[in-house]
């Protein structure tokens, strides 16, 4: 029997593919959008991956870490593009339309993700619940304080109050099927926000 040298290596530790994430959480936001949380197995995600559904667990420790995954990139993405603006954009109005832009981009492009953000956060753990709902309210501060230096004639509550009033006109056509061309439905959906919000 020939001992291992000291210094010599094994095979190399397996690297885990980041690619097959992006599918098992591409696969999962569809099936959660069309069937909701409680009726997709860990089984079926890995099916509409193409991995088996033990290989989900490679990646991540259940049904909820998945969804917890998929909801982390959701805001951070939010909360990086609002950073961006608010730090690259000098004019007020113009960073608002941005933040609005973007809001409309993540409805539209992301639909699938956005109606499981929408429906789905409730089925979060409580701790993972709450973090994320502080990332809401720090995306939603920015908003908030881009109007308030706006309308001089709000209050902070108005504002707070027409900035949820705005994003929900944004996610209105979630779950309704306008049949528009892209382009046009980004054209109302932003046009709605600022209406709302009277800038």
């Amino acid at each position: 029997m020939i001992e291992q040298t000291i210094g010599e290596v094994g095979p190399p530790p397996r690297v885990r593919d980041p690619a097959r994430k992006d599918r098992i959480l591409t696969a999962a936001a569809d099936l959660v959008a069309r069937k909701g949380f409680h009726a997709v197995s860990m089984s079926d995600i890995g099916q509409a991956a193409g991995i088996t559904g033990s290989g989900i667990y490679r990646h991540f420790d259940g049904k909820s870490a998945v969804l917890v995954a998929l909801f982390d990139r959701a805001i951070d993405n939010l909360l990086r593009d609002e950073h961006r603006i608010v730090e690259t954009v000098d004019d007020l109005p113009q960073a608002l339309d941005r933040l609005i832009e973007g809001q409309v981009d993540f409805v539209v492009s992301d639909r699938e993700l956005a109606q499981v953000y929408h429906n789905e956060i409730n089925n979060l753990p409580d701790e993972d619940s709450r973090r994320l709902r502080r990332k809401q309210r720090m995306y939603l501060e920015e908003w908030v304080h881009l109007l308030d230096e706006l309308r001089a004639d709000l209050s902070d509550a108005d504002a707070r109050a027409l900035v949820h009033a705005a994003i929900g006109a944004i996610q209105s056509t979630l779950f309704h099927n306008t049949g528009l061309p892209e382009d046009r439905l980004r054209q109302l959906l932003a046009a709605a926000a600022r209406a709302v919000l009277a800038v």
